[in-house]
């Protein structure tokens, strides 16, 4: 097959997993659609609940080992699309549907990749150098535990990882760390008619202005500060009842000066409210920019950058970086679209730069 055949596939399946709806914890029927057309492609997957992975032919343990990764399932759609979410639709360039750009165009163009270069009629050196792996996880948007969690433990060791979210093709090579905390600010009910009780709600507003004037000190060049937002409030029964307790969230959204128990810890010493942090698992990654790949992508001309938004690249022990076709800026929106040509782009651009990093002699 031709480049161009390889995208005129992707495109079909990607159409296919557009019509196959797959929210985040309900990605059953996706992953039954990617594996059917896996093992029609003589790839015979493996498969750990709704995750699908192939491992490159003639598998050397002696090797490193690089994973092409990218996840199925999407948010739920919005409110305000102008067409179907989930009736692919190809208007000249851009193809209409909910995950066409988070993440489908890299889920089907990664996978072709993973084809070429795995392809034993075509055989490429570069298999000589590393061993591949094609992973499609799921609960991705959900940051689910039996999502990639639970797949890489059964993976050989990974030197390097590729996650194909929407970058427009240029290197994510640092990703700020999510914590998500729930504070109760307490205090005593009385009628709101007398002086009595002790609003909870004015300890909430205490804390609540002390974290959007705090900044941590520590900023680095990709991801600047450690971000924090109120952005769930909850007090109150009724209009004439103090409120005896108030309830708030925190988005907390780190860079790679802090762990996410140290910024933890700093807010239970600094604020009067109870603090749950629902995990401390999602942190900041940074990949050195000496990494080979990286250096390829240089050569190739393409700018890396720091990533605001969270993906699996979190739940990686391993340098991992983001590339993928698409936009961040079209995730989880009205009309999500992808690019045709940006398929066709990215194909030759991953394989140059996998050819670049790891099949060369070292520079």
């Amino acid at each position: 097959m031709t480049q161009q055949e390889y995208i005129e596939e992707a495109v079909r399946l990607l159409k296919q997993l557009i019509a196959t709806p797959s929210v985040s914890c309900e990605e059953q029927a996706a992953a039954d659609v990617l594996e059917n057309f896996l093992n029609q492609c003589g790839l015979f997957p493996r498969r750990q609940g709704n995750n699908l992975w192939c491992v490159s032919p003639h598998f050397n343990p002696s090797l490193p080992t690089v994973l092409l990764n990218a996840h199925i399932d999407t948010v739920k759609p919005v409110a305000g699309w102008q067409h179907d979410p989930f009736i692919p639709t190809q208007e000249g360039d851009r193809l209409y549907g909910l995950g066409a750009n988070d993440c489908g165009g890299g889920l089907v163009t990664l996978l072709q990749v993973f084809r070429i270069l795995t392809d034993m009629t075509q055989p490429s050196s570069l298999l000589e150098k590393v061993n591949l792996i094609y992973l499609a996880s799921c609960e991705e948007e959900v940051s689910g535990k039996a999502g990639i969690e639970s797949v890489l433990p059964l993976l050989p060791p990974i030197a390097f990882a590729i996650v194909g979210e929407p970058t427009g093709m240029q290197p994510a090579i640092a990703e700020k760390g999510l914590m998500v905390i729930d504070a109760v600010a307490k205090g005593k009910s009385g009628h709101a008619a007398r002086n009595e009780g002790d609003n909870a709600i004015y300890h909430a507003i205490k804390d609540i202005q002390w974290l959007s004037e705090w900044q941590f000190p520590k900023q680095t060049d990709l991801l600047g500060p450690v971000k924090n937002t109120v952005t769930i409030v909850n007090a109150g029964t009724q209009h004439n009842v103090i409120p005896d307790q108030c309830t708030f969230t925190i988005d907390v959204r780190s860079n790679e000066c802090y762990t996410n128990e140290e910024i933890f810890a700093f807010f239970q010493e600094h604020l009067t409210s109870e603090l749950k942090a629902r995990s401390f698992r999602l942190s900041s990654s940074r990949i050195p920019e000496d990494h080979p790949f990286v250096q390829a992508c240089l050569r190739a001309g393409l700018t890396p950058f720091g990533s605001p938004t969270l993906s699996d690249q979190a739940l990686m022990r391993f340098p991992s970086l983001k590339l993928g076709p698409g936009q961040s800026s079209r995730s989880h929106t009205a009309d999500e679209f992808i690019c045709i040509s940006e398929l066709e782009n990215s194909l030759p651009l991953y394989l140059s730069i996998l050819r670049d990093a790891f099949e060369m002699p070292s520079r």
